[in-house]
């Protein structure tokens, strides 16, 4: 048994007492940021300043609390003594400690712009860095110092660089819960695009265990350090698929000092009602197809009667202001070639016409006072003008009308949906009222799409969409309308796009976001999926119908396996191979089509296994429909009968990708029929 490295010994003691001291001064930072909210309430200010400083100090006291435990610095920088920072050594961590706002930091903030050499300095180009420490921490530390177990020396002022042994258990360490953050082992892609410039929309084409999902909400993190004001006054938002995948990645942005960020499903954002109905997959494909843009807005501006049968008169005391019927029809006419949402639209009629009256007034009498004419706008004959010519209406009675009547809708789609396509998209049954509706997902992207006709929707300073491949056209404006005046970063794999309007290409998808300029940049290196298991998924992808470079992966361990057996004797080899699983660390997912599901579970409860489903974060097994594992992994998986899969959809062969591609350590592939790859 050899010794302990005497020199390796001193330095874990030398940087275990530094992460007392670090502990020490982030309790005294979370103090202070308490006593800053006692402080405060007592300045005295005006109402409005007051309440402005107050909700800052409580936001910032809040997020100090809110931090979640853990190691305080997984890395150190030490510089050259004739760099810019003369020598000086700084510990990396998830956020900025310091036992002085004036003092030099204890840790600095892993987004901080001399962190970025941590991540990027090599052997080629050290950036001034003579060595880089990396530090290994017991799994599951809560921040103990005797947690601090081993740590790295990069000699880089040597020329020396080699494979992390630490980051490499980092990234092959068991998934279990919910996904982790990976401040501490940022590539050096990967770090390019966490910090690309905030006006900068950016696709990221990530093949699966790249790291995408990672990448987005680490860029997240970096524009609020970055662009603070920016952000919080324009909004940040995450959007991902389904609320399951935004249980998996909630601790992600907390882990790294991010609290109160909205995290959401598209549908979420724009539901105006619940989805309490559901469309024919034929209807479903239609509602989403970029053309019902045209036909809603022909709908919608159907309403406007450009010509004026009869002129306006209004009444001002004994005299009345007439307005001819040409002229008004002019009016109308203008403000409609203008294109203004809706509603500005309306009123844009209304302010022209009181200017013909103001100019006729001023012509008789002179200047006219303000009152004088905020009086003419509410004359009780110019709005019932504007309810003849430009009528208010809900974006609901927009939808039910056009779905409910076959002559509007034939007058709309004129062109546009052939005759087929506008029976399957009429309601088989209309409500009486649009208040009786049952509407579905697909539904609430029109009525969302009609909204943003009538009035441009709050937007966002940027905006993070995961699983963009999946997005439909209308679906992509509907987030377009919301990151108008903001970017975006579009995460996505387009081997991975199940729905029936999955993105073939990502330039068309841009277009349709309204960012064609956005830059495409692909992430192939994998950290996440054995090679073996990368092989047999490149195997697939060459049936895709889409084109994108094959992924690579860095790790040769993993293992890869097959069980065939009689189609009856499926549930009982799925036992098996759970069991199998169960002896290794490590959460195991059994994926299976949704027609499986319920057999494979109740053949694992008879077995004596405890299971949970997808949204069950900590259960050791998890049984998953095929159709929800998109964006989840899994240490072990075993995944059920890949022909029934493939068959259970239109691009069944892009989710059986999804379900081979979700295994961490091991993949166990147990069928009773031929596989389709």
């Amino acid at each position: 048994m050899t010794s302990p490295d005497p020199a390796l010994q001193n330095s874990l003691r030398l940087e275990r007492a530094h992460h007392d001291r670090c502990r020490t001064a982030l309790a005294a930072m979370v103090d202070g940021a308490q006593e800053q909210v006692v402080t405060g309430e007592d300045v005295s200010a005006s109402g409005a300043d007051a309440e402005v400083l107050g909700y800052r100090l409580r936001s910032q006291a809040k997020e100090m609390r809110e931090l979640p435990e853990g190691p305080l610095f997984f890395g150190r920088l030490d510089f050259r003594t004739d760099s810019e920072h003369g020598g000086q050594h700084y510990h990396v961590g998830r956020l900025r400690i310091t036992e002085h706002p004036a003092a030099p930091p204890l840790v600095v903030d892993w987004r901080a712009p001399v962190s970025r050499a941590f991540y990027q300095a090599g052997a080629r180009d050290p950036q001034s860095v003579v060595v880089r420490r990396r530090f290994g921490w017991a799994p599951g530390s809560r921040g103990d110092s005797a947690d601090l177990t081993g740590l790295e020396d990069e000699h880089l002022g040597r020329g020396e660089e080699r494979v992390s042994g630490i980051v490499t258990r980092e990234i092959e360490r068991p998934r279990v819960g919910p996904m982790r953050d990976i401040a501490a082992t940022i590539q050096p892609e990967q770090d390019d695009l966490v910090r690309a410039d905030l006006a900068a929309s950016v696709c990221v084409q990530g093949a699966p265990g790249t790291g995408k999902t990672a990448v987005g909400l680490h860029r997240a993190a970096y524009l609020l350090y970055t662009h603070p004001q920016r952000i919080r006054r324009g909004g940040l938002l995450i959007l991902g698929p389904n609320r399951t995948f935004l249980s998996y990645i909630s601790e992600v942005l907390p882990a790294l000092g991010e609290t109160g960020v909205r995290q959401s499903t598209l549908i979420d954002e724009i539901a105006r009602h619940p989805v309490s109905g559901a469309d024919e997959p034929p209807a479903a494909a239609l509602k989403h197809d970029a053309r019902m843009a045209d036909v809603l807005r022909r709908a919608l501006y159907a309403r406007v009667a450009i010509e004026s049968a009869d002129s306006l008169a209004v009444p001002d005391g004994s005299y009345r202001w007439r307005v001819s019927a040409d002229e008004l029809s002019r009016i109308v006419a203008g403000v409609r070639a203008e294109q203004p949402p809706y509603v500005i639209g309306r009123e844009r009629v209304r302010t022209r016409i009181v200017e013909r009256i103001r100019a006729q007034a001023e012509r008789r009498a002179g200047a006219v006072p303000g009152a004088w004419v905020r009086k003419i706008e509410r004359a009780r004959a110019i709005g019932a003008h504007l309810d003849a010519v430009w009528p208010r209406v809900r974006p609901e009675e927009v939808v039910a009308e056009l779905l409910g009547d076959a002559d509007v809708l034939a007058c709309a789609a004129d062109g546009l949906f052939d005759a087929d396509e506008q029976k399957a998209l009429l309601w088989t049954r209309p409500p009486r009222s649009w208040k009786s509706a049952r509407w579905s997902a697909a539904d609430l992207v029109l009525l969302d799409e009609v909204a943003g006709l009538m009035e441009h929707p709050q937007g966002y300073g940027h905006l993070v969409v995961d699983e963009a491949q999946d997005l439909s056209p209308m679906e992509c404006r509907a987030i377009a309308r919301r990151a108008s005046f903001g970017s975006l970063t579009v995460l996505g794999d387009l081997a991975q796009g199940t729905t029936p309007w999955a993105a073939r290409s990502w330039p068309t998808l841009l277009a349709h976001l309204g960012k064609p300029d956005a830059a495409v940049v692909p992430l192939t290196i994998g950290f996440r999926m054995p090679r073996a298991v990368v092989g047999l998924a490149n195997r697939l992808l060459a049936r895709l119908d889409v084109e994108v470079p094959a992924a690579r992966s860095l790790r040769g361990d993993g293992e890869l396996g097959f069980r065939e057996v009689p189609p009856g004797e499926l549930p009982g080899a799925v036992v098996d191979a759970v069991r199998s699983a169960l002896g290794h660390e490590g959460s195991v997912g059994v994926v299976a089509a949704e027609v499986d599901v319920d057999r494979v579970r109740a053949a694992l409860g008879a077995a004596g296994i405890a299971v949970g489903g997808a949204e069950e974060l900590g259960a050791r097994v998890s049984v998953v429909p095929a159709s929800v594992v998109k964006g989840l992994e899994y240490d072990h998986v075993v995944a059920v009968e890949p022909a029934t899969i493939a068959e259970a959809e239109e691009r069944g062969l892009h989710r059986l990708y999804v379900v081979l591609t979700r295994a961490v350590s091991r993949l166990e592939v147990v069928h009773g029929r031929p596989l389709p790859f």
